[in-house]
């Protein structure tokens, strides 16, 4: 975790006191349902939540210190717990295996991140959503292969983005519903020391739903899913982010990110406006992407259980949500104060001297009678004329004067061709599609 990437309530998650407090309450837990079941006395779950409830320090150094004579990190903390708690502590773990308090920790912890994350996709969206009806018809141009193709609007490239990041919402609640189980069914997950009504009830009180199997270890297919769609929301965050990138490019300028006052594009350069925070992002997204490949090398694991898969979650669990969560925030905040130029938009469609309606052209000759290999034709020769002029000369007044092509359409049926409303006509009805009818 890098701090520059790092907001607080995020990170919180993944802090030491929120983990050993985790444990605690798996543990705390566990107790209460062996308590009932007549496998401890009722008295040393009571012990344990009476202490809780003084809301103890988590003494996290004094925990390392353990773990570092016993090199076992919960027994470390159980140890550590019993010195506070006193007798009645050595009724704790009762038939658990490491893996229970580990496993379901790790599940609480990123079920809990998740959470932060929807909240992030949700004000995304929000923003995305009040841009898109914003620019609803402010037309603009439609690039394929970063060519102009043609019209289009800026408000249906924010709902594109909508719909996107809708996709992502919905993925994430699906892979937090996944993610989110318990396992307390002790050494190689049989249940031979512990009672499943043990880890159905932990799971009731933490929110989780039971894993079916979890021979000693959650099967780590959910985890591997998790960090996927982890790096799909962060593929996302950098399409957006490139579009972005390419519109503020001083040759197509047509939005930017928002420049403060005082801000400075370059220490050498003083007129310098750079898209310094969707680079940021493009940066973020592959960090985050970074987790995926060893999440899917997690899943194979040695028989019941091995710990290859622990080293790399300590490191992936943290860094992908708390750089996710930097870059949704940021993204939101880019889209929120971006800069968007109408007039320069308009400038860029008119830039190449009508080329963008030449399939309106193509089309109307086609129904005019003309092949639609001699139509391409016609219109083609006349758009590489202007194509090499840069734009100096008009589509429509070479039209006009070709023979070939007034002998089918007529000067007011060719300039009725160029009517840039003509590509806004179905905005409506995708907008409906995107963001619901009014």
């Amino acid at each position: 975790m890098v701090p520059r990437y790092a907001r607080p309530e995020m990170t919180a998650i993944w802090s030491a006191e929120n983990r050993f407090s985790i444990w605690f309450e798996i543990e705390a837990h566990a107790t209460d349902a062996l308590a009932e079941l007549g496998t401890v006395p009722p008295s040393a779950a009571k012990a344990l939540w009476d202490w809780w409830a003084t809301r103890p320090a988590i003494d996290v150094a004094a925990i390392d210190a353990i773990e570092a004579v016993t090199k076992h990190d919960v027994i470390a903390f159980l140890t550590w717990v019993a010195e506070n708690v006193g007798e009645e502590a050595r009724f704790m773990h009762q038939g658990m295996t490491s893996s229970d308090v580990l496993d379901t920790c790790l599940a609480v912890q990123l079920a809990q991140a998740a959470d932060i994350l929807l909240a992030d996709l949700e004000a995304l969206l929000a923003a995305i959503k009040r841009r898109a009806f914003e620019h609803k018809l402010t037309p603009t141009i439609g690039r394929s292969h970063g060519i102009h193709a043609e019209p289009v609007t800026f408000g249906l490239k924010m709902a594109e983005a909508y719909a996107e990041f809708s996709r992502c919402k919905a993925r994430l609640q699906t892979a937090r519903a996944e993610i989110a189980t318990c396992a307390i069914s002790g050494a190689v997950g049989t249940f031979a020391n512990i009672d499943p009504r043990v880890e159905a009830h932990v799971a009731a009180k933490l929110g989780l739903s039971i894993e079916p199997v979890s021979t000693q270890v959650i099967p780590r297919d959910r985890h591997a899913m998790f960090f996927a769609v982890l790096g799909v929301i962060a593929s996302s965050i950098e399409r957006l982010a490139v579009e972005v990138r390419h519109l503020q490019r001083t040759e197509v300028l047509e939005a930017e990110e928002y420049f403060s006052p005082g801000q400075k594009g370059s220490s050498a350069m003083p007129h310098k406006r750079n898209p310094v925070l969707t680079e940021n992002l493009t940066g973020l997204a592959r960090m985050v992407r970074s987790a995926v490949t060893p999440a899917m090398e997690n899943v194979a694991l040695w028989h019941e259980r091995d710990i290859s898969h622990s080293s790399v979650e300590r490191f992936i669990g943290p860094d992908a949500t708390i750089t996710l969560d930097f870059a949704l925030a940021r993204l939101t905040g880019v889209i929120d104060k971006l800069l968007v130029y109408p007039d320069r938009m308009q400038k860029n469609l008119d830039r190449m001297g009508g080329l963008v309606h030449s399939q309106r052209v193509l089309l109307a000759l086609t129904q005019a009678g003309a092949s639609r290999e001699d139509s391409y034709a016609l219109v083609q020769r006349n758009a590489m004329k202007v194509w090499e002029s840069d734009g100096q000369l008009s589509l429509l007044e070479l039209l006009k004067s070709d023979a070939d092509v007034t002998a089918r359409l007529s000067a007011d049926q060719l300039t009725e061709l160029f009517d840039l409303d003509y590509h806004m006509k179905h905005v409506d009805t995708i907008f409906d599609r995107v963001f619901g009818a009014a």
